[in-house]
C-alpha cells in the first residue's frame, strides 16, 4: 500500500481545509468583534452612558477572549456552561445600559448552538430572544413587529449555523480518527507483509535444506557407503587381483559422487537423466547395485511408457536408488526385481526383494510417518509432495515390496 495519497484525496483535503472548524471559529470571533464595535459606536455616538458602555464592552470582550484563549492552551477553566452563563450575565447587564447591545445576541446564539447540547441550547436561545424583546421595551417603552421579528430570524439563522458548525467539527474529528486508523492499519499491514516475507523466506530455506538432504542421501551418501564397503573388501582381499578390482570400483564411485555433488551445487537435474530416459537410468542404477552388492537384479518396464515430467522421473529414480541402498544394507536379499508400469493417470514403480523383511506401520503412510530410517521417510515425503505416495508391504522372513506411485504429471502442493 502506498503512503502517498491520490491526487483526488489531496484536493479534497485542500478544500476541507478552507472550510475547517478553525477557519469558522475565527470567523465567529470576527463577527463578535464587529457586533461589539457597532453596538459601542452607536451608544457612544448617542452621547448617553458612554463610559459605562465602554466598560461593559471591555468586560464582555475580556471574558469572551479569556474563555477561548485559556481553553486553547488546555488550562483549568470553568465548564462552557458556567462560562456562557457569566457571559450571558454580562450581556444582560449591557442591555440595562443600552439596547444597542442587542447586536451581541447574534454572537451569543452562535456560541450557545455550538457549546451546548441540543435541548439546553434551545432553552438558552429562547432566554436570549426574550431579553432581545425586553430591552427595547425597557428603554423605549415600546415593542414593534420589526424589533420582534428581526431577532427571531437572526436567532434561528445563527443557531442553525452554529449547529452546522458543530457537526462540521465532529465530522473533522471523525475524519481525523479515520485517517489515523488507516495509517495504523497501513503500518500493521506493512508489518504483516514483512512477517509474511520472512516466513516465506524461512520456509524456502527449510524446503531447500530438505531437498538438499534428500539429494545428498540418495546420491553421495549411498556412493560413500559403497566406497566404504569396497574399501573393506580391498583391505580384506586375499589376493592382489581382488584388491585391485575393489580399488577400481572405489575410483569409479568417487568420480560419480564428485559429479553428483557438482550437479547438486549447480541445482541441475540428476546426472543419470541428462542423456537418457528413466528406463535407461534405472538400468544403470541396477547394474551398479548388482556390481556393488552381488545381489541378482532384474528390471521390468511396461512397453509404451509415456514421456514423464522431469520432476516425476527424478522422484522415481531417487526412490529406486534409496530403496536399493536399503536392500544392500539391511535386507540380506539374493534377488531384487524393479518394475515400472503405468495406467491412464498414474505411473508405478515396484521394488521387490526376497530379504529378511521387517514389520512396517499399518495403514496409509502420511507425510510425517517415520518408517525405519531417514531413507523411507524421505521417499514418502518426496512422493506425497508430487501428489503420489509410497506403500510398503513386508513381513519378517518374507521379503519387502515397495510401491511408489505418482500422477503422470506432477501436481506439487504449494502453501
Amino acid at each position: 500500500m502506498s503512503t502517498t495519497e491520490p491526487r483526488s484525496v489531496q484536493t479534497q483535503n485542500q478544500q476541507h481545509s478552507l472550510a475547517s472548524p478553525r477557519v469558522l471559529r475565527w470567523g465567529q470571533h470576527l463577527v463578535t468583534a464587529i457586533l461589539l464595535v457597532i453596538a459601542l459606536l452607536r451608544q457612544v455616538s448617542a452621547q448617553n452612558n458612554a463610559l459605562p458602555a465602554i466598560l461593559i464592552s471591555l468586560l464582555f470582550a475580556a471574558w469572551y477572549s479569556a474563555g477561548f484563549i485559556l481553553h486553547a492552551k488546555n488550562r483549568i477553566f470553568p465548564k462552557p456552561t458556567w462560562w456562557l452563563a457569566l457571559l450571558l450575565g454580562i450581556w444582560i447587564a449591557s442591555l440595562l445600559i443600552s439596547a444597542e447591545f442587542m447586536w451581541l445576541a447574534f454572537s451569543l446564539w452562535l456560541l450557545i448552538g455550538h457549546q451546548l447540547p441540543f435541548l439546553p441550547s434551545v432553552l438558552w436561545s429562547v432566554v436570549v430572544y426574550a431579553f432581545t424583546l425586553l430591552a427595547p421595551y425597557l428603554h423605549h417603552t415600546q415593542l414593534s413587529l420589526a424589533s420582534a421579528a428581526g431577532p427571531l430570524v437572526g436567532g434561528l439563522f445563527a443557531w442553525g449555523i452554529s449547529r452546522g458548525y458543530l457537526q462540521m467539527e465532529r465530522d473533522a474529528q471523525e475524519r481525523t480518527s479515520l485517517v489515523n486508523s488507516l495509517m495504523r492499519a497501513q503500518q500493521e499491514m506493512a508489518a504483516l507483509q514483512e512477517d509474511l516475507a520472512r516466513s516465506q523466506h524461512e520456509a524456502g530455506i527449510a524446503a531447500e535444506r530438505t531437498r538438499l538432504a534428500r539429494e545428498i542421501h540418495d546420491t553421495i551418501a549411498q556412493q560413500l557407503s559403497s566406497i566404504g564397503l569396497h574399501a573393506k573388501a580391498a583391505t580384506g582381499a586375499s589376493n592382489a587381483g581382488a584388491a585391485q578390482e575393489a580399488l577400481q570400483r572405489i575410483d569409479q564411485l568417487s568420480a560419480q559422487a564428485l559429479n553428483d555433488l557438482r550437479r547438486i551445487i549447480a541445482a541441475l537435474a540428476p546426472a543419470e537423466l541428462d542423456s537418457q530416459a528413466l528406463a535407461g537410468a534405472l538400468s544403470r542404477v541396477l547394474e551398479n547395485f548388482s556390481s556393488d552388492s552381488g545381489v541378482e537384479s532384474a528390471l521390468d518396464i511396461e512397453p509404451g511408457l509415456p514421456l514423464l515430467d522431469p520432476s516425476v522421473q527424478i522422484a522415481l529414480l531417487r526412490t529406486a536408488q534409496s530403496a536399493l541402498s536399503n536392500v544392500r544394507r539391511h535386507a540380506q536379499a539374493t534377488k531384487v526385481v524393479v518394475s515400472l508400469s503405468f495406467s491412464d493417470d498414474e505411473v508405478r514403480l515396484d521394488i521387490v526383494d526376497d530379504g529378511i523383511g521387517f514389520t512396517p506401520p499399518a495403514g496409509r503412510l502420511l507425510p510425517n510417518t517415520h518408517v525405519g530410517g531417514f531413507g523411507l521417510t524421505a521417499m514418502n515425503r518426496r512422493l506425497i509432495e508430487l501428489g503420489g505416495g509410497l506403500e510398503v508391504e513386508s513381513a519378517a522372513g518374507d521379503g519387502t515390496a515397495l510401491c511408489a506411485h505418482l500422477p503422470l504429471r506432477a501436481r506439487k502442493d504449494k502453501p
